[in-house]
């Protein structure tokens, strides 16, 4: 099983594990080397309980166990199963948002191609150290409506943010107008003007440049939302049967998806 790690942001400086604040118990309070310690191995037991057993069949007892801990120290810092659950996600869904921020705008050339394949094989990475999590999260009658609602609000930012950086180089297309009115829109379709013009992603970090000058990969604007969404539930699907350990050469994959998802908006 994967062991989770945060992805290395743009700037090139590995972000810290939300989750090592504790849960619900520990909130309020510093905690020193040895309660993020004891945090950690607590978060490990409960992620390999998960993986092996799924959400359900877990207890406390199980985590207690595997970490070679005590009920009374588990107490200290997490209320309960749902609350150790929740700390691993906040792990999940913050090492997405990162990778998220960080999809290029993809040009309509080898090195966008490129630029694309390497996202995808790091969103697999980052799936792989989630699994367990974003398994059980797919499971809405297992997770409560709020935990829920906050895997599905990423999911559409991720989707938004796959639309844009698939689009935001392409002639004439313009993005949805956001919540915030005409002035957000405008802003971001300068932002977006300017990372096309610099070689930037579509979220954070550098981009490939585009030598050739073909233009990007251009799907009509009226479809690009949905064929990112198809795009993300298919991403999705292939890395839940990796996490499953079905034998899928992994590589190849990543070649495969990066070739579709390229096609899918070249079209």
């Amino acid at each position: 099983m994967a062991t989770p790690v945060s992805p290395r942001s743009g700037s090139g400086v590995t972000a810290r594990r939300p989750s090592l604040g504790g849960g619900t118990p520990a909130q309020g309070r510093e905690l020193g080397a040895q309660g993020r310690k004891t945090v950690h191995k607590l978060l490990e037991a409960g992620l390999a309980e998960f993986d092996d057993k799924g959400f359900q069949a877990v207890r406390v007892d199980d985590v207690v166990r595997r970490a070679k801990t005590s009920h009374g120290t588990f107490y200290l810092y997490f209320s309960n199963k749902d609350d150790l659950f929740k700390a691993l996600l906040r792990d999940a869904l913050h090492d997405m948002e990162i990778i998220t921020g960080e999809f290029p705008i993809v040009t309509r050339n080898e090195a966008g191609h490129a630029a694309l394949r390497r996202w995808i094989s790091t969103f697999c990475d980052t799936y792989a150290a989630h699994a367990a999590v974003i398994r059980i999260l797919s499971q809405a009658d297992l997770v409560s409506e709020e935990v829920w609602g906050d895997g599905l609000q990423l999911l559409f930012r991720l989707a938004e943010a796959i639309t844009q950086g698939m689009t935001a180089a392409s002639p004439g297309w313009q993005a949805p107008a956001p919540p915030g009115g005409a002035d957000e829109s405008a802003a971001g379709h300068q932002a977006a003007g300017r990372a096309a013009g610099e070689g930037q992603p579509a979220g954070q970090g550098q981009a490939p440049d585009d030598p050739a000058g073909d233009g990007p990969a251009a799907a009509p604007a009226g479809h690009a939302e949905l064929t990112a969404v198809a795009c993300l539930m298919m991403l999705e699907r292939v890395n839940y049967l990796l996490s499953v350990e079905v034998r899928l050469p992994k590589d190849e994959m990543v070649d495969r998806l990066a070739a579709i998802i390229y096609a899918a908006f070249a079209s």
